[in-house]
């Protein structure tokens, strides 16, 4: 039986900015952990704190209080460039635009990211046929972004999140521009390649029509985290509250 490693713990996490003579509390202390293989949505109204919270795992803020616990290290402590080097070796993104660039074909844009991390040029060229492959994408490595569907884009930004063998994926709204089913689609692909290379990903969302494919949902309200059935409590009070 294979053991789950614990990929991301964050323990205690406040984010706190000053207002002229106030503080406002972005983030209220909170505390989660995931392990590899595992998918989770957060929800919330904005204002919540949502990004800020992705900002702050994907080690481009850093907190007030708290621990964020990344493979094992405390990135939180980092100092700025060894929270660039984190970037690069260990977290993808996936935003709500794909950010492709307009002048490199898909499998350019893809073999760019092994470059940059000093990746061996063969074991690139192989990460980046065994990613397009999984994701539907053979026929299209030497097109150009402008002959790409929004779908197929946004498949590439997935390819694009793994290509550097991350331990944890942050999606930020990345079925946004699409319709139901190109949106679902880059959904479960997400969650395969996360359950495949045993991988953690947060996807932060509007969109809870893609939520069944996610492990677990996760609620921002007010700057603090709760479960799914903890909101549902609280927006659906027992006959004995009422």
């Amino acid at each position: 039986m294979i053991m789950s490693e614990e990929i991301l713990t964050l323990q205690h996490l406040s984010k706190f900015f000053p207002d002229g003579d106030r503080t406002i509390t972005v983030l209220d202390d909170i505390s989660l952990s995931m392990k590899e293989g595992e998918f989770v949505a957060i929800v919330g109204p904005s204002g919540s704190g949502k990004s800020t919270l992705l900002s702050i795992i994907g080690a481009l803020l850093t907190p007030t209080k708290g621990k964020v616990i990344l493979d094992g290290k405390d990135i939180s402590a980092f100092k700025p460039a060894q929270l660039t080097a984190t970037r690069a070796s260990n977290i993808g993104f996936i935003f709500q635009s794909p950010n492709l660039i307009p002048y490199l074909t898909i499998k350019d844009q893809l073999l760019l990211i092994g470059k940059i991390n000093n990746i061996n040029k063969k074991a690139n060229r192989n990460k980046m046929n065994e990613l397009v492959r999984e994701l539907g994408l053979e026929h299209r490595v030497n097109n150009y972004p402008s002959s790409l569907s929004g779908g197929e884009k946004q498949r590439v930004a997935i390819g694009r999140a793994f290509m550097n063998d991350p331990k944890i994926i942050l999606a930020d709204e990345p079925t946004a521009s699409l319709d139901t089913e190109r949106g679902r689609t880059v959904v479960e692909k997400i969650a395969y390649e996360v359950k495949t290379r045993r991988k953690a990903a947060i996807m932060v969302t509007h969109d809870e029509r893609m939520l069944g494919v996610c492990d677990r949902v996760l609620h921002m309200e007010d700057g603090k985290l709760i479960e799914d059935n903890q909101a549902e409590k609280k927006n659906h009070p027992t006959p004995a509250q009422t």
